[in-house]
């Protein structure tokens, strides 16, 4: 009978350590869980990827775990996301020609002759140049171009992926004189001369001749955009346009274990995309979402793309382009608000930005929880903030007022400037916002974003105050615009976007508090590690 008893007792033992055996205990931590956890916690267990307990120190006691994090006071925070991004695109300008930071023509001329020099090449491609950083801030003319590369194309793409400066090589293979004409873009001339600069629609022509990334090519750009986003603490990103079949290459590369980190897939509005799609119907994977479509209602504002409804200041004669007409727009919305799928739409100028609202409204009348988004909702007149409601999303990029704030007003006039990067006022009537950084265009980093959005200023501290300074977000509204609004925007809220019980074990450790520090120290944070459904992807301190 005895025996019985210490049998009875040493089952019960087991089986209860067996229960509680789970595969990561986190605590002594200081952790934002948001969602519906209030303030902070200090520990969290995960099992199978997902997190089953959140609370204090006693979780340490009430699980037994294959490992256990100490933190020693160090911030958690949920997996970043980024909630307008370029995946591909970033890696493939990884093997193109780096023309980001260059101060001057010349050094963009000098850059490509030494990427030239030293890979062989059937064309020349390269990325980032902005004449606004330079002396002189005129669109570059491709003259020297033709001279150093007379019998090879090369395209390189403004910063903000909205103009091309090619060779007249490009040129020729393309097809474009002085006779072409193609709606929804410019072909810039200087005294009746082509210069080799393309705005938006034109662009298409020379992209169309220029040589395809192969599936390799393709591979490596996504894995290497990858190792950066968790460097960078980023566990999920928004792709803003990507076609039908570099979204199946993810897809293939999720399912074999050879790209880990999550992906929301916005598909380009191309024909053959959109037929494709609406028949098919939305995906959605462990790691993978497509259920948007990604529209452009105009261009850039630096390009002077972007749709205003007056002429720029500093250009007269010009307005900017509507690249997707203003009717089509709206039958555009009528049609996808029958759809499962997201209209997300990139609007930059502020006619563009009311034309797409009111599309929105009027399309949307019936839709009780559509979430439709308005990429970058940048320069907005005033009058038509209040057009944004719950039902639509800004999803905005907080380093672009950073960036642009050198030369905005010289495009826009003071005036136009109270209703530019509003990303309180948009808070304040859509009740959410996302936040992302539109990389390449801008770096890949949740931390700039976040100051950025919360003292308004860039990497110099400057301008002291902040620019625009009462469009503020505080700091945990933009956290969770990195965080939970990033999740909800995505329709994704209930598997990610905070650290709650059920939800996918989606956290980075930073080595100060982003929420508390010194707001000039923020810029200082970095990341520990990143973990992905539990499971370190990239750390600088834990094994």
């Amino acid at each position: 009978m005895i025996k019985n008893i210490y049998l009875v007792v040493f089952i019960t033992i087991v089986l209860t350590s067996c229960q509680n055996k789970v595969d990561l205990i986190v605590h002594n931590a200081t952790v934002y869980a948001l969602g519906d956890v209030a303030g902070k916690t200090t520990a969290f267990v995960v099992d199978n990827g997902k997190f089953i307990a959140v609370g204090g120190e006693e979780l340490v006691n009430d699980y037994v775990a294959k490992r256990v994090l100490d933190l020693q006071k160090l911030p958690v925070y949920p997996g970043f996301i980024d909630s307008h991004c370029h995946f591909l695109k970033l890696g493939l300008s990884l093997q193109q020609v780096d023309l980001k930071g260059t101060r001057s023509f010349k050094e963009v001329i000098n850059r490509v002759i030494h990427f030239s020099k030293n890979n062989e090449l059937n064309a020349i491609l390269g990325r980032g140049w902005d004449q606004n950083d330079w002396k002189d801030k005129s669109l570059p003319n491709k003259l020297v171009l033709d001279s150093l590369f007379p019998d090879i194309p090369v395209a390189l793409r403004r910063i903000d992926g909205h103009a091309l400066l090619v060779n007249q090589k490009a040129l020729d293979l393309a097809g474009i004189n002085n006779e072409t004409f193609l709606d929804g873009g410019t072909i810039i001339k200087e005294n009746g001369k082509l210069t080799g600069v393309l705005v938006d629609a034109p662009t298409s022509l020379v992209t169309a001749i220029l040589p395809v990334p192969t599936v390799q090519e393709k591979t490596k750009a996504l894995k290497d955009a990858a190792a950066i986003a968790f460097e960078n603490g980023l566990t999920t990103v928004s792709v803003a346009g990507i076609d039908k079949d570099d979204i199946y290459l993810i897809d293939s590369l999720q399912k074999v274990g050879e790209l880990d980190i999550r992906v929301y897939a916005m598909i380009s509005n191309t024909k053959e995309n959109m037929d494709h799609f609406l028949s098919t119907g939305p995906i959605r994977t462990d790691k993978l979402n497509v259920r948007s479509f990604k529209v452009y209602a105009d261009g850039a504002l630096g390009s002077r793309g972007a749709a205003l409804k007056k002429p720029y200041s500093d250009l007269k004669s010009h307005k900017g382009e509507f690249i997707t007409p203003k009717d089509s727009l709206e039958k555009l919305a009528y049609m996808l608000a029958t759809t499962p799928f997201q209209m997300n739409t990139h609007a930059i100028g502020d006619d563009a930005n009311r034309v797409i609202l009111e599309a929105y409204n009027k399309a949307l009348v019936f839709s009780d929880d559509p979430r439709w988004r308005v990429e970058h909702a940048q320069i907005i007149d005033t009058a038509d903030i209040a057009l944004f409601n719950q039902k639509i999303i800004p999803s905005v990029q907080p380093t672009h007022a950073t960036s642009d704030m050198y030369w905005a007003e010289e495009r826009l006039g003071t005036d136009r400037l109270q209703g530019a990067y509003a990303y309180k006022s948009l808070l304040e009537m859509s009740g959410r916002i996302s936040l992302g950084t539109d990389f390449p265009v801008e770096e890949v980093s949740p931390i700039e974003t976040f100051f950025a959005a919360v003292a308004r200023q860039d990497k110099d501290l400057y301008p002291e105050g902040g620019y625009l300074s009462k469009n503020k977000l505080s700091r945990i509204d933009a956290l969770r615009g990195m965080t939970q609004w990033g999740a909800y925007a995505s329709f994704e809220e209930n598997q990610k976007g905070s650290i709650e019980v059920g939800k996918v074990a989606d956290f980075v450790i930073l080595d100060r508090d982003i929420i508390t520090v010194k707001e000039s120290s923020v810029l200082k944070a970095r990341i520990v590690a990143t973990l992905l459904d539990g499971n370190i992807v990239y750390s600088n301190r834990i094994n």
